[in-house]
C-alpha cells in the first residue's frame, strides 16, 4: 500500500525498512546473547531474560509485516513521505481504528516474543 487506510496501513517503504532494521538488531541481539548463555553455562533462568531483545525484534517485525507503525498509530499520525516526515490523522474515527490495530500490534509483538523465549528456555542445550 502506498496510502494511508485507518487501522490497515500508515507507513511507506522506508519506514518498514527502518522496522525491518529494528527486528534484525533485535533478534541478533537476542541471539548474541542466547549463544553467550549457552557457551558460558550460565543460569538457566538467565534465558528468561531474552524477552526484551526478542520483544524489539518482534515489535519492528509485525509492525513491518502490517505496514502499521503502533507508536504512530497510538499518536494518531502517518508518514508516506520521507522519513521523519509525519502527517497527523484527522478524524477521530480514524485515531480510534489506528489505535486499535497499535494495541494489537504490541499483544501480537508481546506473544511472538514470549513464544519464542519459551522455546529457548526449554532448548535442552
Amino acid at each position: 500500500m502506498s496510502q494511508y487506510t485507518p487501522g490497515v496501513c500508515n507507513i511507506g517503504n522506508g519506514e518498514v525498512r527502518r522496522r525491518q532494521l529494528v527486528a534484525i538488531i533485535g533478534y541478533a541481539l537476542a541471539l548474541a546473547s542466547f549463544v553467550t548463555m549457552v557457551s558460558t553455562n550460565a543460569a538457566h533462568s538467565a534465558r528468561w531474560g531474552l524477552y526484551l531483545p526478542l520483544l524489539f525484534g518482534s515489535i519492528g517485525f509485525v509492525q513491518a509485516r502490517r505496514k502499521f507503525c503502533l507508536a504512530y498509530g497510538f499518536m494518531g499520525t502517518f508518514n508516506f513521505g520521507k522519513l521523519g516526515q509525519i502527517s497527523k490523522v484527522q478524524s477521530v474515527a480514524d485515531k480510534k481504528q489506528d489505535r486499535i490495530t497499535a494495541l494489537t500490534i504490541l499483544l501480537q509483538a508481546a506473544a511472538l516474543a514470549l513464544a519464542l523465549t519459551a522455546i529457548l528456555f526449554f532448548l535442552p542445550l
